[in-house]
């Protein structure tokens, strides 16, 4: 596979993933000011949603072969090695904040006595994630920007 593509593919599931993580912050102060019953019923539009999650690991997957394969060019290699370590801060998110939150409230179908603590959880996880998921995008954007051949004879094509 050439550089030019593996670019291609990281920045392309690194920026799908951004998706539903950003739609989340621009919907957060709004949803912040609902009320139980509405809340509630907010958060069943997020049926389904769970399908973006399958390009999380080929996003992980492609970010970690790109630095790999970067580690000869400093310039390009520390911003493609951010954006590896960016998403795999998503899934620590994730899996210690935003998951324990969709099991505590039945993925938001029962609302336990502390649900305005869960909501700000829920929400700012997501938030935090979708800062994340912008960071690694940005930093896939840095690397292939800075990315030299060190054979000035070849380029991302050839690479």
């Amino acid at each position: 596979m050439t550089l030019r593509t593996l670019y291609f593919i990281a920045i392309i599931l690194t920026a799908t993933a951004l998706v539903p993580a950003g739609a989340h912050v621009f919907e957060l102060f709004s949803k912040m000011k609902l009320d139980a019953a509405e809340y509630r019923t907010v958060q069943q539009i997020y049926r389904g949603w769970a399908l973006f999650g399958v390009v999380i690991f080929p996003a992980l997957a492609s970010t970690l072969a790109l630095a790999i394969r970067l580690r000869r060019h400093p310039t390009a290699f520390i911003p493609a090695l951010a954006a590896f370590l960016c998403i795999l801060g998503t899934q620590i998110i994730f899996w210690s904040l935003t998951f324990p939150t969709n099991q505590a409230t039945e993925n938001w179908t029962v609302l336990p006595a502390n649900w305005t603590d869960l909501r700000v959880q829920w929400e700012y996880s997501h938030a935090a994630s979708a800062c994340l998921n912008f960071a690694a995008l940005a930093a896939l954007l840095i690397s292939v920007l800075r990315y030299a051949p060190v054979d000035t004879r070849s380029s991302l094509t050839h690479a």
